[in-house]
């Protein structure tokens, strides 16, 4: 199992800061996921800026979320990651 999301951060053009438990900082583009119905109101900055910890992994005000392993195998890791 992958680690778990721990804080998440809005960045520019759709993208998340994501801190997992296991004290790595990734960044997540969310724009590929557009495609699908579900995520389509997402474009909206304003429903985009609702995301938050949720469970194991992250999700929006409407309910929205992402596969923990998705999340975690879809992220690139930030250069000044490891956190302290």
């Amino acid at each position: 199992m992958h680690p778990k999301a721990i804080d998440v951060k809005v960045l520019n053009d759709y993208e998340l800061e994501i801190i997992f438990d296991n004290k790595e900082k990734r960044k997540f583009d969310v724009k590929p996921y557009f495609k699908f119905k579900q995520f389509e109101d997402l474009r909206d900055s304003k429903k985009f800026q609702t995301v938050k910890i949720g469970g194991l992994s992250i999700e929006w005000e409407n309910g929205v979320d992402i596969c923990p392993d998705e999340l975690y195998n879809n992220s690139k890791i930030i250069k000044d990651s490891p956190i302290k």
